[in-house]
Formats: C-alpha cells, sequence, structure tokens
C-alpha cells in the first residue's frame, strides 16, 4: 500500500485555465437566520419578512457574506480537487455581488485558474489565482471576483498524516 492515498490534483497537474464547478447547496430560512446569529446582522432585509417585502426585491435577501462564505465552502473544501495541494487561503480581491441570493436559490461556484505564480520566498509552493462566479440555479451570476490560494509543489505531510491516520 502506498504511503499516501490521492484525493485530488497535485501540483503537476495545475494550470491556467483549469476549471471546476462546485456541487449545489440550497439556501434555507435556517441559513439565514443562523447567519444572522452568528454575525449579528440581524438587518430586516434579512430576517423580516414585512420589510422586505415593501423593498425592491419583494422578499428576503440572504447576507452578501453568507454567499460568500458558503461559495467559499462549496470550492476546495467541499471539492476535495485541491487536498493535495492546498496550504492556505491568501485572499480576495475585487469582489462584487451583482445580484440577490433568495431563501430557496441553489448556489453553485464556478472557478478557474487565472494565474499560477510560483511563490517568490518559497521555492517548493506557488500561488494559484481563481476567477470565481457564484451562480444561481438560472445560471445568473450573483457574486464574482478572483480567490487566491497558496498551493504546495510537493506533497504534504498533512495529508499523508491524515491518510495514515485514517487506516
Amino acid at each position: 500500500m502506498a504511503d499516501t492515498v490521492r484525493t485530488g490534483l497535485r501540483y503537476a497537474d495545475l494550470h491556467v485555465g483549469l476549471a471546476f464547478r462546485s456541487p449545489g447547496r440550497t439556501i434555507t430560512d435556517a441559513d439565514l437566520v443562523a447567519f444572522a446569529g452568528l454575525t449579528g446582522d440581524y438587518s430586516e432585509l434579512h430576517t423580516s419578512d414585512v420589510y422586505a417585502k415593501a423593498s425592491e426585491f419583494g422578499r428576503r435577501v440572504a447576507h452578501g457574506m453568507l454567499g460568500l462564505a458558503y461559495a467559499h465552502g462549496l470550492m476546495w473544501a467541499r471539492t476535495g480537487e485541491l487536498r493535495d495541494v492546498a496550504i492556505a487561503f491568501l485572499g480576495i480581491s475585487d469582489w462584487r455581488f451583482t445580484g440577490p441570493i433568495f431563501i430557496g436559490d441553489t448556489i453553485f461556484v464556478d472557478y478557474a485558474i487565472a494565474e499560477l505564480r510560483d511563490s517568490r520566498s518559497r521555492p517548493t509552493q506557488a500561488i494559484a489565482t481563481f476567477d470565481v462566479a457564484v451562480v444561481n440555479q438560472h445560471d445568473v451570476t450573483v457574486q464574482q471576483g478572483r480567490k487566491a490560494l497558496l498551493v504546495s509543489k510537493v506533497p504534504l505531510a498533512a495529508v499523508a498524516a491524515s491518510a495514515k491516520a485514517a487506516r
């Protein structure tokens, strides 16, 4: 048996243009209530049917940051595609909230490597920058921007340790 179990892509598999689509996640009323409690953002647009019905949206809207947080979880953590190379999330740039996410919407994340460059300070690591679009069940983009991920060019000790512990 091999020392590690390959569960996703390796650095050699990564290239500019490599694209992914996450699994879907349906947004529920419980999600809005839980997110409001977690963040303290009880804005009536998210928590009051009466207020939201009279708003330009006509119904309650998910918090923008809820969509961003769920989208992040749907990408690398849920798919496992980059489990063998992902070290750390580095940041977000040019993020835009372009449409509402409603209760009952199912969101997906479309993401593609836009840039892949060697780390300037760590020779065994690189930075992958992704163009990201959060889309609803109608393929309407509701959020978009860029995310950067620190990736390893060599096998990660943490992946090997996890595989060994699972045996």
